[in-house]
């Protein structure tokens, strides 16, 4: 799956031990799917997730939906089980969590045939510190943040504005943006607050996340909504590129929008906002 024009507006954990869920994921309107058998599993149930997941993806329907497995640590008796079971099971990547440093990511890679893409999870003080260099590693295409274990491990408090967390977040954006590739916001723990989901979507959209993890359906849309481009924005984007094209092409060198000049970096912004509104209305149209 290419990440550079898939949309990941919606990340939605789906626990693997629930069969109910993974055969309702098929219908949801989210962008990815974390299917997870670490933290959502519990320790007796995770032999028996790992079958169901595993024939859940072979059986397919999933559509354009991106596919991620969060495999157990591979620290844990679980983890080197998970690999065995998911690699060739049909799924988009493989997500790690508990990952501190760039060797955790090769002891990985070296599990799993040179084509699949590895996801590290960003969860901890000592992952926020290597972003750069696990972000920067050949393997990885993604970076999804915990924030829930990032205040346990900070011992901060939880705020609305997120304060305590902004630090880590801009890291762990600066990190992904630098090696081109996805960034992923923490959960919104209040599922039933839709107000304080959509003022948190907002503030990882401004921080530059691609999207947000969620960990319930009733938060998909309010995501995919926030992690969109605007009707004002793609129409903007349009005139930019429309302007700045006319000055080129008569020899001016000027484009001037709404005021502002328009310089080639302008363009480009305008067209990565085309590109992922085109991709959200392909999804749209599945």
């Amino acid at each position: 799956m290419d990440t550079s024009t898939h949309p990941y507006r919606s990340v939605l954990y789906i626990p693997g031990s629930k069969e109910r869920a993974l055969d309702k994921a098929r219908t949801l309107p989210c962008d990815a799917i974390i299917f997870d058998l670490e933290d959502a599993v519990a320790p007796d149930a995770k032999a028996d997730a790992r079958q169901m997941l595993a024939q859940a993806l072979r059986n397919g329907g999933y559509g354009k939906r991106a596919k991620i497995v969060r495999i157990n640590a591979l620290t844990t008796k679980w983890g080197l089980e998970d690999v065995q079971e998911l690699r060739d099971a049909g799924a988009d990547a493989i997500l790690l969590p508990k990952v501190n440093t760039r060797s955790d990511v090769d002891n990985l890679a070296d599990l799993l045939d040179p084509s699949m893409p590895i996801w590290t999870m960003m969860e901890t003080p000592v992952s926020v510190f290597n972003a750069r260099d696990i972000a920067s590693h050949g393997r990885v295409q993604g970076l999804v943040t915990g924030t829930n274990d990032l205040t346990k491990d900070l011992g901060s408090r939880t705020r609305a504005d997120r304060l305590p967390l902004m630090t880590a977040l801009q890291m762990i954006v600066m990190a992904a943006r630098a090696a081109r590739i996805v960034a992923i916001d923490g959960v919104y723990n209040r599922f039933r607050d839709g107000d304080g989901l959509k003022a948190e979507c907002e503030q990882g959209r401004d921080l530059g996340f691609d999207g947000k993890t969620l960990i319930h359906p009733a938060q998909i849309d309010v995501t995919n909504t926030a992690f969109a481009p605007t009707s004002s924005e793609i129409d903007l984007a349009e005139r930019q590129i429309a302007a700045y094209q006319e000055s080129q092409a008569s020899g001016l060198g000027i484009a001037v929008v709404d005021g502002q000049i328009v310089e080639n970096l302008h363009v480009v912004v305008a067209q990565r906002i085309l590109a992922k509104s085109r991709a959200i209305a392909e999804m749209a149209a599945e």
